[in-house]
């Protein structure tokens, strides 16, 4: 299937690694000019080189920190004067904040900030070069439904969904899309660090995956870069779990 990408361009955080780097590079296959942000430039410069080796366009590199105040404004215009114009947003970037119950009002403000806030600034940001060329993708990836404890990032995300959703509305008709990812459990640094053998991942994967078997970042990429292609323009406005049968409730 000719996903219909070749000419567009992405603006992807968090990209040095893991799920926003698995995204990157899966646009980058599909001759999309992306933009690759976070804080370490080394990092990116080794997924530049990465797509390039494989065929891609050379990435623009942004290294940026975006928890700063204005970081999202800055980073947009970097994009933007970089590539002329956005038409994929991919908001990869945060981390979990786990709580206790006196959490300080300052340590639950950083974590919406990173979670929520500049997500939104980022992507409104960027939305006006979207509107004007009537094509626009925005995929942020979120988190689980079923929080286990106090954790910033689930108070964030669930913020996520519900702005994604009436932005889904307004930005309808300008042809633009909004659509949020869940990721379950896939591969990543941390789930390395935790599980650094095959057999410990597989034997934990049995016991929380119904699949029996952690996922691969290119996995949820797949199906970023299918939603961000001109292929996905009837599907908006919808949160999408990628967790290997994980999530126990129906609705």
């Amino acid at each position: 299937m000719d996903l219909q990408l070749k000419g567009k361009t992405a603006l992807v955080t968090g990209a040095s690694q893991g799920l926003g780097k698995a995204i990157a590079v899966g646009l980058a296959m599909e001759g999309v000019q992306v933009a690759i942000t976070a804080r370490r430039q080394e990092l990116l410069e080794k997924v530049a080189a990465e797509i390039m080796q494989k065929g891609g366009i050379k990435p623009v590199i942004i290294a940026a920190d975006l928890y700063p105040e204005n970081a999202s404004d800055d980073i947009a215009a970097q994009a933007l004067k970089a590539m002329g114009h956005v038409d994929i947003v991919a908001n990869s970037a945060g981390g979990s904040r786990p709580l206790p119950l006196d959490g300080s009002k300052e340590a639950w403000l950083e974590g919406m900030t990173l979670n929520f806030w500049r997500l939104r600034e980022l992507t409104h940001a960027l939305l006006p070069s979207m509107i004007e060329r009537k094509f626009g993708r925005v995929i942020s990836l979120t988190g689980t439904r079923e929080p286990r404890n106090l954790n910033a990032a689930h108070a964030a995300k669930a913020a996520v969904h519900v702005w994604s959703k009436g932005l889904s509305k307004v930005v309808a008709k300008d042809g633009v899309t909004v659509n949020c990812l869940q990721p379950g459990k896939l591969r990543s640094e941390q789930i390395d660090k935790r599980m650094p053998t095959e057999e410990a991942r597989r034997a934990w994967a049995k016991k929380e995956v119904p699949m029996e078997r952690v996922g691969e970042p290119e996995e949820l990429a797949d199906l970023a870069v299918f939603l961000a292609s001109p292929r996905a323009g009837y599907i908006s406005g919808n949160v999408i779990a990628v967790d290997g049968a994980a999530r126990f409730f129906a609705f």
